[in-house]
């Protein structure tokens, strides 16, 4: 196990784009969307193959906080952090940075990564994180993020151009980052592909929390405030009840934005393991068996002369289809969706009609 190291797992995201399963007191990373464990219970597991639990802290919404520790009775109560509000993943950032620089000093190693992800090398992930971590506390001048070698022009993720290659980490190859990509259209996406010099950015970051401090006192400085303050507070067991009015005056902005994308040095540590941020209802065709007709599914499910379905089911439900090709059909006791395969990544679009029937709020 790794000294000074901690790991924050942020969950406090909507998971919207997994409508109709995923709602408003059950998002993403509380679905069972491949085996009977949550994607969030998933992520921490993989981090238990490197630290103690004492290390590894989630932020999620404080309405999902005693849903976490019952999911996960095995983490310490004051590692499941409630975020006030949504601020997206800058201020949670600092927040548990804030924590962490009280508990482990400033010199500690903080790995800060996405609730929601899939990955399944779980060995080759904890190996790629302890190299990192151990280089983090040897170069602490610069922020370590992991960029996963594109194998196709995808448009859904963030890159991140590489430059010279910077001395290994273990059996590690560590690169200087170029800069951060948008999301590309797919002939920018092609090119990228073509380049050989991008990774797709996979939203993992490792530094030492007094670098974090130091960038964003550069570039957000009411940010670096709050980690400070926060930091204080949790030394004197005061963060409870002054967090609400410190984290609720805090903007919402990503972490990327805020800070990584200009942190003055970056270093991409190319990844691995596999990786896949599951991110809408298409991407379990990666993870399911198809069968001859290139249907995949979960649940109870037949068809005929049907192809290229998606099917999201139920044990008890039974789905069947007749003549229909690419489609995504997720059902739940309580609604259904059926949209072609092209128009998946529509459904928060969809979300946002419900304003308009009083009686399909309840469904989100």
């Amino acid at each position: 196990m790794l000294d000074k190291v901690y790991a924050v797992v942020m969950a406090g995201g909507k998971g919207e784009r997994f409508w109709p399963q995923s709602r408003i007191g059950r998002p993403k990373q509380f679905l069972q969307l491949l085996g009977d464990a949550t994607m969030i219970e998933l992520t921490v597991d993989r981090l238990r193959l490197l630290l103690p639990v004492e290390n590894i802290l989630v932020v999620t919404n404080r309405e999902y906080v005693e849903g976490v520790r019952v999911l996960m009775p095995f983490l310490p109560e004051e590692n499941v952090i409630g975020e006030p509000a949504a601020r997206d993943t800058a201020p949670c950032a600092a927040l548990a940075a804030g924590i962490i620089r009280a508990r482990g000093g400033e010199d500690a190693v903080m790995i800060l990564l996405p609730a929601d992800h899939l990955i399944e090398r779980t060995h080759d992930l904890a190996s790629l994180l302890e190299d990192v971590a151990l280089r983090a506390r040897k170069n602490p001048e610069w922020i370590y993020t992991v960029g996963v070698v594109p194998t196709e022009p995808a448009t859904g993720y963030g890159y991140i151009r590489c430059g010279e290659m910077l001395e290994s980490a273990g059996e590690t190859k560590l690169f200087r980052s170029l800069g951060f990509r948008e999301k590309p259209d797919l002939a920018t996406a092609q090119e990228f592909l073509k380049d050989g010099s991008y990774r797709w950015n996979c939203g993992m970051f490792l530094f030492q929390v007094r670098t974090l401090e130091v960038e964003m006192e550069r570039q957000c400085p009411e940010l670096a405030a709050m980690l400070r303050q926060v930091s204080e507070l949790e030394q004197t067991g005061k963060l409870a009840d002054t967090l609400p009015s410190l984290f609720g005056r805090q903007q919402k902005r990503s972490i990327d934005y805020a800070v990584m994308e200009h942190a003055q040095k970056m270093a991409v540590a190319e990844c691995r393991f596999d990786w896949d941020d599951i991110g809408s209802w298409t991407a379990l065709r990666n993870h399911l068996t198809a069968d001859r007709n290139g249907n995949v599914a979960t649940g109870l499910f037949a068809e005929l002369d049907s192809h290229n379905l998606i099917v999201s089911g139920q044990p008890n439900h039974l789905v069947a289809a007749i003549g229909v090709d690419d489609l995504v059909i997720v059902t739940t006791p309580d609604a259904t969706l059926v949209c072609h395969a092209n128009q998946a990544q529509r459904i928060k679009e969809l979300l946002g009609t419900f304003g308009l029937r009083p009686e399909l709020r309840p469904f989100l």
